[in-house]
């Protein structure tokens, strides 16, 4: 029997699957076609059944499936550092909100958006989860990189450079998926910014479009004690309780932080299969608080990671973050064995995937799913030795260790170099934007 034809055959020393039995498997290879994974078996067999066009190996290495960042602002890679050791109402009005009016249009968007996608990318990350303003030079920088990307029809209750009231952001965003919705990488989701920002008759109509347009529901909820306590004055209730009384809770919804939860709160976010984005390092960084991960796995709430905005971390990092969530879990509580190596990796791949309905599609490396894949050098000094692979990818490796990056089965990173990006090119719009920024 002739070898089956295959785009692309990628070997390693361990496949780490993150599947429903989180195997991991020793000397194989993926086959990926068109796109897909069409069959993961042991080396040997793999190159006696299948001719490539291109054919990878990767001794010491681990393959793992593409990281999701299930919170960031990609645009604001370009605020990197610019106001940083503040509290989180400060940082905002007084120093963030003020630039964005000054500087943010549509190439300062498509230039910061194409960073975020080229620090993701050599980061291990395959599909970010955005929300920012000016969606279609978000959506094209997300296109021209070869990233895969949720992005954001989001609305503000005040106006800025790209809209002047929610109908007008609504309007933007919505050509913008008409333009952007059918590519093969993208999805679109609604985006409120957040409850203080967002008045009961924007919320629901919101829920109305994202129920009529298949979108998911992306909003920053409970994330400071000042949020709540503000919601409590001029609404009577908490945030939460406001969102449930307007229809929000739903499987569709992404609640971004979720800092301060009441138990209650926990299982009425269990009962309606709310998804939750955490993101260790920016609510650290804010002094927010701890996100309490290992009680809402207790209610089965399904929780991803993400790194939220570069303005804010200053990491688009996934490494950084899945090695803080294991870490500040553990410490919030006092017990070591919550959120082990193999639930920190699932929060990074398969739970991001699930929260964007995708994860049909994305999230463990199986047998029809998109080839979405990274490789993580483990044969390093630094990784010596090497007990547990997933192990080694959550306490020990960092980004410096991704090697390649596939998304869709396109070689987007090739040993360590950018194929879809002229990086030299990129600092020096960074650069650029830089002096602006400080003049």
């Amino acid at each position: 029997m002739l070898p089956h034809q295959i785009d692309t055959l990628i070997s390693a020393s361990w496949i780490i699957t993150v599947d429903h039995n989180n195997t991991v498997l020793t000397d194989h290879a993926i086959a990926v076609s068109q796109g897909r994974i069409v069959a993961i078996l042991p080396t040997a067999e793999a190159e006696k059944a299948f001719e490539a066009s291109h054919r990878i190996r990767l001794p010491g290495q681990a393959l793992i499936p593409g990281l999701i960042n299930l919170h960031t602002h990609s645009a604001m890679n370009l605020l990197r550092g610019f106001a940083d050791d503040l509290p989180l109402m400060t940082w905002l009005n007084d120093h963030i909100w003020p630039a964005e009016k000054k500087h943010v249009g549509e190439q300062f968007v498509y230039d910061g958006s194409l960073l975020a996608a080229a620090e993701s990318i050599k980061s291990g990350v395959t599909c970010l989860n955005d929300m920012y303003f000016f969606p279609s030079p978000t959506a094209q920088a997300m296109i021209d990189a070869q990233i895969r990307a949720a992005i954001s029809v989001n609305v503000i209750e005040f106006p800025t450079q790209y809209a002047v009231d929610a109908d007008d952001y609504l309007k933007k965003g919505l050509e913008a998926h008409s333009r952007f919705g059918d590519h093969p990488l993208l999805q679109f989701t609604m985006a409120p910014h957040a409850p203080y920002t967002i008045s009961d008759h924007t919320f629901e109509r919101m829920v109305m479009l994202a129920d009529q347009l298949d979108m998911q529901i992306h909003c920053h909820i409970h994330e400071t004690r000042a949020e709540i306590e503000g919601s409590i004055k001029e609404h009577g209730v908490r945030p939460l309780e406001r969102l449930a009384r307007l229809g929000l809770l739903s499987p569709r919804l992404i609640a971004v932080h979720m800092v301060h939860l009441l138990e209650d709160e926990m299982a009425q976010l269990a009962e309606h299969g709310v998804h939750i984005a955490h993101n260790p390092s920016s609510n650290m960084k804010l002094a927010s608080g701890i996100c309490p991960v290992p009680a809402l796995h207790d209610f089965n709430i399904n929780v991803g990671i993400g790194t939220d905005g570069a303005a804010s971390n200053n990491r688009i990092d996934m490494f950084t973050e899945m090695r803080t969530a294991a870490l500040l879990a553990k410490v919030g509580v006092e017990n070591p064995e919550v959120v082990p190596a193999t639930k920190a990796l699932e929060m990074a791949t398969i739970c991001g995937a699930r929260a964007l309905g995708k994860e049909h599609d994305l999230g463990s490396l199986e047998i029809g799913k998109l080839a979405d894949i990274t490789a993580v050098d483990l044969s390093d000094l630094a990784c010596q030795p090497c007990f547990d692979p997933t192990s080694q990818l959550v306490y020990v490796a960092g980004r410096e260790h991704v090697t390649n990056v596939w998304v869709n089965g396109s070689h987007v990173l090739n040993n360590r170099e950018l194929t879809t990006v002229d990086e030299a090119e990129l600092k020096a719009k960074a650069k650029a934007w830089q002096h602006k920024l400080s003049a």
